[in-house]
């Protein structure tokens, strides 16, 4: 085959795509709140690159939802309302209770071994939840144990398809809202849906999948319609 790209030099990371992973960052762990305006300048000036890197990763994050731009305002960090992230989390449900099923018949003994693993150092931050370490550990942990999932259901399409659903309800940081029953809970699930999927039982790991979805929902939607209502 005819070379295509003949003498082209290594790719490397560009500072836009650096820039873009460091301002998704700080939107996903709150460091940037929704609705905040995002100053090409002052992001510039904070990272030590010009201004039309800042501008394309901006650009980037707009395509994957997390930005928002309009004319003569420049652009902030979107915010969503209630129903709109509800939107997302029952399309969440679907494709996530779509990948529980598909692992069931998929997981390797070795993905069960570490999906435990999970399980037992989320127990391990579930105790404490006052301080914001520990609450990060948990949401880490948490992320940490859907992507197995994911990676068990063997499906790079479908994985896509829940990152795009997923990003949005991060940037409201909804487990700071949990109390530490409801974190329980969500420990709960994880050991329950463990348990499915090591019997290969996928309508019973799609169920227990949906409804830890919508038990995220719900904590989230209640205390964005509590906040409107003050």
């Amino acid at each position: 085959m005819e070379t295509v790209f003949d003498g082209q030099p290594p790719l490397t990371r560009t500072a836009s795509s650096v820039a873009m992973e460091l301002i998704r960052e700080a939107i996903v762990d709150g460091r940037l709140a929704p609705g905040q305006r995002l100053k090409e300048v002052q992001l510039a000036n904070e990272l030590g690159i010009s201004r039309t890197p800042i501008r394309e990763a901006l650009l980037l994050l707009q395509a994957e939802g997390l930005v928002d731009a309009a004319p003569n305002r420049g652009s902030t960090v979107r915010a969503y309302d209630a129903r709109e992230l509800q939107d997302m989390y029952e399309l969440r449900a679907v494709l996530e209770g779509h990948a529980a099923r598909r692992a069931a018949k998929r997981v390797t003994e070795v993905a069960l071994d570490e999906l435990r693993a999970s399980c037992t150092r989320f127990a391990d931050h579930v105790g404490d939840l006052e301080g914001d370490g520990r609450v990060t550990e948990l949401v880490k942990e948490n992320g940490l144990f859907h992507e197995m999932v994911l990676d068990a259901a063997a499906s790079e399409r479908l994985a896509g398809m829940v990152r795009q659903v997923v990003v949005a309800p991060l940037v409201y940081r909804s487990y700071i809202w949990y109390s530490a029953e409801q974190a329980r809970l969500s420990y709960q699930a994880h050991v329950q849906l463990v348990n499915a999927l090591e019997r290969r039982d996928g309508d019973r790991a799609d169920a227990i999948m949906r409804e830890h979805v919508f038990h995220g929902r719900d904590v989230l939607v209640s205390r964005l319609e509590a906040d409107a209502g003050r």
